[in-house]
């Protein structure tokens, strides 16, 4: 079994991930670190250097390499992985995988990215007092996407040991 963390950038999916690695034994991966120790390169050079599109391209042949693997893990994606290259099929169609998406509000993701926006590559220009109305249209362009995940998880007013108690439910009561 496959189960993959899908959402918005700060909506909790490597917080979630590593939890829920905990309570379900198994091992954990951050899609972006993966890219990164593939690349040698942090996710903001490889933008700088390599541009979003080179990224993208290298984000999907990392998804499609652990998602052809036979072992079993927890996947958390980027936050735009669903949305390119056909990313989001693969997961669908995928026999092994679960995905869940983390379903956050503008305001929360805004609060947890105010003090970390420089190291996010997609919202580091943006000014601190446009960044609710640029998540905001990004969650709307890119929601066709995540709703396609198979479990919508609403993540506000809850802390990281409950959303991941909800998912190892779904997953352990699973037929």
């Amino acid at each position: 079994m496959k189960i993959i963390l899908l959402g918005y950038m700060a909506s909790g999916k490597s917080a979630v991930g590593k939890k829920l690695s905990d309570k379900l034994k198994m091992p954990f991966i951050d899609l972006d670190s993966y890219i990164e120790s593939h690349l040698n390169s942090s996710i903001s050079e490889i933008f700088d250097k390599k541009g979003e599109i080179f990224f993208r391209l290298k984000e999907s042949e990392c998804l499609k390499e652990l998602l052809n693997r036979e072992d079993d893990f927890i996947l958390s994606l980027g936050g735009g992985t669903p949305c390119y290259a056909g990313n989001m099929d693969l997961i669908e169609n995928s026999s092994s995988s679960m995905s869940f998406y983390l379903k956050t509000s503008v305001k929360t993701i805004c609060n947890r990215l105010i003090n970390e926006q420089d190291k996010r590559p997609i919202v580091a220009r943006i000014k601190s007092e446009e960044l609710p109305e640029f998540i905001a249209k990004h969650i709307f362009e890119r929601s066709f996407f995540y709703e396609k995940a198979t479990f919508n998880i609403k993540t506000d007013d809850k802390i990281i040991s409950e959303i991941s108690g909800e998912i190892a439910e779904i997953i352990l009561n699973k037929p």
